[in-house]
């Protein structure tokens, strides 16, 4: 049995099987509104837009890319995103309306099989590619047909740390998570 730790894990129909799929994973993919933000779009008086992600996201991009799983995001064009993924340090930002065609684009390009892709969606319109991934994950507040679907359901909702939960998850089940931590913990991420 993989040792998932004692953290408040999200749920699944079967967490092995879950677990067994996260150990595969080498690419985590996700959309970002209602991911990794809670889907809110606040303007001003002068019409200008705001976003808001959380910190933990982050953390979670980082210790997956510090550790051989590449991060990227899948959404419309969006300055605001670009920001934020720079300031994370994800390089891989895409703009599809279809995102299977993107993806089965990128997983070329990259050459990683779709076994080996997580995908984080929440909107029936992530669906087709979530369908088609080795490993489908959905915040604790996606639509019920996108639950239907995932092998893994975040306990946080989104744009509240899904992919600091679902990094940490992953990288327990690569057996790589107590390295990390003994690592960062003894001479933080230098």
């Amino acid at each position: 049995m993989i040792d998932m730790g004692t953290g408040a894990p999200g749920t699944s129909p079967d967490l092995e099987d879950a677990a067994a799929r996260a150990a595969r994973c080498k690419l985590v993919v996700l959309d970002v509104h209602g991911v990794l933000t809670n889907g809110m779009l606040l303007y001003n008086d002068e019409g200008t837009k705001f976003q808001v992600f959380h910190h933990d996201d982050g953390f979670g991009a980082n210790c997956l890319m510090m550790l051989g799983v590449q991060v990227a995001l899948m959404t419309r064009k969006s300055k605001i995103v670009e920001l934020r993924a720079a300031e994370v340090g994800i390089k891989h930002v895409f703009q599809a309306k279809d995102k299977l065609a993107k993806l089965e684009e990128v997983a070329a390009e990259m050459g990683i099989s779709f076994e080996d892709i997580c995908f984080v969606g929440d909107e029936i319109i992530d669906m087709g590619v979530m369908n088609a991934v080795g490993f489908a994950v959905g915040p604790a507040s996606a639509c019920a047909e996108v639950k239907a679907i995932c092998h893994y359901v975040t306990a946080r909702d989104g744009g509240t740390g899904v992919l600091r939960e679902l990094g940490e998850f992953i990288l327990r089940a690569q057996g790589k998570w107590q390295g990390l931590v003994d690592k960062v913990s003894a001479k933080g991420w230098g």
